[in-house]
């Protein structure tokens, strides 16, 4: 499996250090345009958050040679799809389309790159800072259950950890924010030496790369980003906090702190996600939802980003069960799982699930760029995939269950969702 899994692709680097990873599959006539930004909502300061989720938006504002909403009218024209997205760790801008307008995608996103701030104005500005706080207010704010993440992640981690504010940043944050600060944010982190592109699908590779340098090369480089330092932790307590919402049903949120990506841990974590509660059959739902029908849904997950990692499990309660009902509950099976044994027979359901929604994903062409920037962005190392299969086959019962005893067992943060008016 894992020679089936290795992805030939060459990677080279312009003289501004913009690092440019190349992939060749002639399956089909489309090409798959991906960058990476090495910019998220971490690199932001406790007091300016919101940022990194800015500049997603404003990057559709055009550029010097390219008027206000044309990037999407040119890709859409050609026949392409595009989008972007902002985490913690990294924004990403992504085309898919077909190989002959691949020159197109490359312009356009070397126009921003490199000519972004000539066409930056007050009015663009203004209108996409509003434009972020109604996706706040709708998303967040006014929507059911929609600050949870962002109260449970604030009281998990340290203060001023780069986890502990949101990635669309504080309300407050945003109704603040000055264009001139804009500027210096772009300047500092939106240079080609602080960016991975990667262009998979029907190409060839040394006129591909050519292209690039056309494109690219004559972007200069950025002074070089600091990297951002932090410390593992573990909570000195477990603790549990309650918040009043517009919501029928309370909902319960458990977080325990864990590892980074690609930490020893991280794979046995991940499947003893889908264990506890990643399907019909897993040990929280068949007990929690279907046997004993105390929980609507439940689900957890490892998350595991570039500074700090949580294990969570969220459980939504039946009509009329309590949240700390659902609490108990949950915590009580936490327990058990602990204390029992791991069936080959699960192992090798979670595992294999795991593995064919991978191996199906990389069908796309577009999924499959995305991973080579992934891989690229946290191990420098693109063609990870039959390691990653290499991990998961490295999973035993044994260290699932002392991952299980790990983890499972240590001070937690607890977030309690109940009806506002309830007590």
């Amino acid at each position: 499996m894992e020679k089936i899994l290795d992805f030939q692709y060459d990677k080279r680097k312009l003289k501004n250090g913009l690092e440019v990873i190349l992939h060749k599959n002639s399956s089909l006539p489309l090409v798959a345009v991906n960058i990476w930004y090495k910019v998220g909502s971490a690199n932001e300061s406790p007091d300016k958050t919101g940022f990194a989720h800015l500049f997603e938006h404003m990057m559709f504002q055009g550029s010097e040679h390219v008027a206000k909403e044309e990037h999407f009218k040119f890709i859409q024209e050609a026949g392409g799809t595009l989008n972007a997205s902002t985490s913690f760790d990294r924004t990403n801008y992504f085309e898919t389309l077909p190989s002959n307008s691949l020159e197109l995608a490359l312009w356009l996103e070397s126009d921003r790159m490199g000519f972004f701030l000539p066409a930056l104005t007050e009015e663009k500005f203004l209108n996409q800072k509003e434009v972020v706080m109604n996706e706040r207010r709708e998303r967040y704010d006014n929507q059911p259950y929609g600050r949870a993440w962002e109260i449970l992640f604030s009281n998990l981690y340290p203060k001023n950890h780069p986890y502990s504010w949101p990635t669309i940043g504080w309300m407050e944050h945003i109704e603040n924010f000055q264009l001139e600060e804009v500027k210096e944010f772009f300047k500092k982190f939106y240079a080609p030496n602080n960016a991975t592109l990667t262009i998979c699908g029907d190409i060839e590779i040394e006129e591909t790369f050519e292209l690039v340098q056309k494109y690219f090369e004559e972007i200069p480089a950025g002074e070089p980003v600091p990297e951002i330092k932090t410390e593992h932790f573990t909570l000195s307590e477990s603790s549990s906090i309650v918040h009043y919402d517009k919501v029928q049903l309370p909902r319960v949120y458990v977080a325990i702190p864990s590892v980074k990506a690609y930490s020893d841990d991280e794979t046995d974590l991940n499947l003893l996600g889908d264990l506890i509660a990643g399907s019909k059959s897993s040990r929280l739902n068949k007990e929690l939802v279907f046997k004993r029908q105390i929980a609507q849904e439940i689900f957890a997950f490892q998350y595991s980003g570039k500074y700090g990692g949580a294990f969570v499990i969220v459980g939504t309660a039946k009509h009329g069960i309590p949240a700390e009902e659902l609490s108990f509950e949950i915590h009580n099976e936490l327990k058990k799982i602990v204390a029992s044994e791991v069936k080959e027979d699960e192992l090798l359901r979670i595992r294999n699930s795991v593995k064919s929604t991978f191996i199906y994903s990389l069908q796309n062409i577009a999924t499959l760029a995305d991973y080579f920037n992934h891989y690229n962005f946290y191990l420098n190392e693109p063609n990870y995939f039959g390691k990653a299969i290499k991990r998961l086959n490295a999973v035993t019962v044994d260290s699932l269950k002392a991952t299980a005893e790990k983890y499972l067992t240590r001070n937690f943060m607890e977030l309690r969702i109940l009806q506002e008016g309830e007590q």
